[in-house]
């Protein structure tokens, strides 16, 4: 049976909560609720129109709705207008009941205040995590919602990025690194391959030639093949290109080193008197076509 007592306890606090206190209060919530709305659509609008101010005016945004959420808690538990004793009593007794009912939404909440204040990624920055990537959409109470390439929306609780690593590709600015690679057989010109990676790739219209950027070339083991690995990296002028870059300057290079006879990597072998050759492509649309048989490797009879 429920003690007399308690059950006593809560009439006493029911008796204290009035009807327009209650209304009061969740009109302020709506209020609130409008205002955010209002206030983070507006933004959203003025990112798409100023676009070099887009990752700054979504940052705001944020904090704008940490902030006007908290007021409005404020302002509702006030409008309630309860006395100084029954708020610490329902403060005292909410606080272990919703510490271990709500512990998992509690930990979300402050770890977004964590998110805000420490900034391991902002609103609009490219961001990988687990086996995620895409671009920072909202940073809310609960959650983060980040949208993939594939423009699925992925929303990840925030006390995750308190114990898990996440890489931000942009930090913050509008422009980003990013980084392709080409490979090309170790019988092929580098050089000329280098130059034509260089001229796609500072040719393009999303690339921002302010900050630097530089053509690599090294050697490595492409599977069974040995091959050299030419690597462009550049900036794109704004996070929002990076796939439109990456599919222009790859199409461009592939059409140069069809145009110049650069082959991909393949398998190579020597004959007896030191000369080296190729075979053929497995792959009809990969590279020139290959008239010539190789040389016979046969010892010739006496």
């Amino acid at each position: 049976m429920d003690d007399p007592s308690a059950l006593a306890s809560q009439a006493s606090v029911l008796s204290e909560v009035n009807l327009s206190g209650v209304l009061s209060a969740l009109t302020v919530l709506v209020v609130a609720f409008i205002v955010i709305r209002v206030t983070t659509s507006t933004l959203a609008g003025l990112g798409t129109r100023f676009i070099d101010k887009r990752l700054l005016l979504h940052q705001i945004a944020t904090v704008t709705r940490f902030v006007l959420w908290s007021l409005g808690a404020v302002f509702a538990v006030r409008a309630l207008a309860l006395p100084r004793e029954v708020l610490i009593g329902l403060t005292g007794g909410a606080a272990v009941t919703i510490g271990f009912a709500l512990k998992d939404l509690v930990a979300s909440i402050l770890a977004g205040l964590t998110i805000i204040i420490d900034r391991p990624f902002q609103v609009g920055d490219r961001v990988a995590f687990g086996d995620y990537y895409g671009e920072i959409s909202a940073i809310g109470l609960r959650s983060v919602r980040l949208v993939t390439l594939d423009d699925n929306v992925i929303t990840i609780p925030n006390n995750k990025f308190l114990t898990e690593s996440v890489s931000s590709g942009n930090v913050g600015a509008l422009d980003m690194l990013i980084q392709l690679d080409f490979l090309i057989g170790v019988d092929q010109d580098f050089a000329t391959a280098k130059r034509l990676v260089e001229q796609c790739m500072l040719s393009n219209r999303y690339v921002y030639t302010k900050k630097p950027w530089v053509v690599l070339i090294s050697q490595l083991m492409a599977g069974n093949y040995p091959a050299i690995r030419i690597r462009a990296k550049a900036y794109v002028l704004d996070v929002q290109f990076e796939k439109a870059y990456e599919t222009d300057v790859t199409e461009r290079v592939l059409a140069a080193f069809r145009e110049h006879e650069i082959l991909p990597p393949a398998i190579l072998h020597r004959s007896l008197d030191g000369t080296t050759f190729t075979l053929p492509s497995r792959n009809p649309g990969i590279g020139p076509k290959v008239d010539k048989a190789p040389p016979s490797t046969a010892i010739p009879r006496n």
